[in-house]
C-alpha cells in the first residue's frame, strides 16, 4: 500500500553505516616522516590519527562495507531500494560511475545508481536529491558518501598529509508518513570565486593526463589555507541559518549539530559562531580526521551506535569544501 494515503508522505532516515579501513596512521609516523615537532598536528587540526586503505582496496569495496552495514540497520528488502547515490571525489575510475558497481555488489537489482562528485559537500547534495526522490517516488535510496584521499595526498606537503583520510558513511531514506521527519530546511550554496582554492591540478578536460605529467599535478593542492578556512565558515554559518529559518526552527530546537569534520579549529568556529552549545555537537575527527564528504554519514552513524542520536531528534549538519561548494541541511530522525 502506498505510504501516502492517509497523509502526506515524508522521508525518514531508516538505517545508517560506516567504514573505516584497517590502517591507522597516526600523527608520530607523519611528523617524524616531515620532521615535525611532535604535537604539532594535534594542537593544529585537533587529529590523532586517520585511516589509511589498504594497497589492493578500492573506493567501491570501502563503499560496499558501509552501504551494507546500513541496509542490514534499515532491514528493508533489498529489492525495495530504488536508487544509490555515491558521492565521492576519489571513483574507481573516471568512467565508469562506480556507483552502478556499488548496486550491484549490494545486490540491489532494482536499482539505479549515479555517482556525484561534490567535493566536502557532497553527501548534503546527494541527501538532497534522495530526500525528493523518496517523497515523490515513493521508493527508498541507499546514499553513500565515500572516499580515499590517501592516494591524492602530497606525502611531502604537511597540510594535505595532516588533514585527509579514508572512510564511508551510508544512510537509508524510506517512505514514511511520520510527521517531523526527512529534510526540515535546507540551504545549497557554492562560490565559484574561489574555485581554484582546493584542487587537483590535473585529470580532468582543462589539463588532461599525459606522459610528461608531474606526479604531484595529480595531487591534491591547498593554495590558501587561512582562506579556505575564513570562507568555509562563513558558508557553513551562513547556511546553517538560512537552512534553520527554511525549517522554521531556532539554534535552540537542534539537537544535535554534525558539521563536516574539516579539522577542528573549523568545527568550533561554526559552533561557537551558530552558538550552539558544545555538548550537541557530534565530532570523530581526532580519530577518523577529513574523509571528505564522507565525515558527516560517518559520523551520524557512530553517534547512532554510541546512542546519542535518537529518534524524534532534529540534526543540523553543514559542510562547505572545494569549488566552493556546500550547505546545510536541518532533518528530523
Amino acid at each position: 500500500m502506498s505510504a501516502r494515503i492517509g497523509g502526506r508522505l515524508n522521508s525518514m532516515i531508516a538505517g545508517l553505516g560506516h567504514f573505516a579501513p584497517e590502517r591507522r596512521v597516526t600523527n608520530a609516523e607523519i611528523e617524524e616522516r616531515l620532521k615535525l615537532d611532535a604535537g604539532w598536528i594535534e594542537r593544529r587540526t585537533g587529529i590523532c590519527e586517520r585511516r589509511y586503505a589498504g594497497e589492493n582496496e578500492a573506493l567501491s569495496d570501502i563503499a560496499v562495507k558501509a552501504g551494507d552495514m546500513a541496509l542490514d540497520d534499515a532491514g528493508v528488502d533489498r529489492s525495495a531500494i530504488a536508487l544509490t547515490l555515491l558521492a565521492t571525489s576519489t571513483p574507481d575510475h573516471l568512467l565508469p560511475p562506480s556507483a552502478p558497481l556499488v548496486a550491484h555488489l549490494l545486490g540491489l537489482e532494482k536499482s539505479g545508481g549515479i555517482d556525484l562528485a561534490g567535493a566536502c559537500g557532497g553527501f548534503l547534495y546527494a541527501l538532497t536529491l534522495a530526500d525528493g526522490f523518496v517523497r515523490t517516488r515513493q521508493a527508498a535510496v541507499l546514499v553513500i558518501a565515500a572516499n580515499i584521499l590517501s592516494r591524492r595526498i602530497n606525502p611531502d606537503d604537511r597540510g594535505t598529509s595532516a588533514l585527509f583520510s579514508d572512510a564511508a558513511g551510508a544512510v537509508v531514506l524510506t517512505p514514511t508518513q511520520r510527521s517531523g521527519t526527512g529534510i526540515l530546511g535546507l540551504r545549497l550554496s557554492a562560490d565559484g570565486n574561489d574555485y581554484d582554492l582546493i584542487k587537483i591540478p590535473a585529470g580532468g578536460s582543462r589539463k588532461p593526463f599525459s606522459r610528461n605529467l608531474a606526479d604531484d599535478e595529480t595531487k591534491m593542492i591547498i593554495s590558501d589555507g587561512r582562506a579556505v578556512f575564513l570562507k568555509a565558515v562563513h558558508m557553513m554559518v551562513g547556511s546553517s541559518h538560512a537552512a534553520l529559518n527554511d525549517a522554521e526552527l531556532t539554534v535552540s530546537d537542534v539537537d544535535l549539530l554534525v558539521p563536516h569534520q574539516a579539522n577542528m579549529r573549523m568545527m568550533e568556529a561554526v559552533r561557537h559562531q551558530l552558538d550552539i552549545p558544545p555538548e550537541k555537537m557530534v565530532s570523530t575527527v581526532s580519530m577518523f580526521a577529513n574523509s571528505s564528504a564522507a565525515t558527516i554519514p560517518l559520523s551520524l552513524s557512530i553517534a547512532a551506535q554510541d546512542g546519542r542520536l535518537k529518534r524524534g531528534d532534529r540534526i543540523l549538519m553543514c559542510a562547505a569544501g572545494a569549488g566552493l561548494t556546500g550547505g546545510a541541511v536541518v532533518i528530523g530522525h
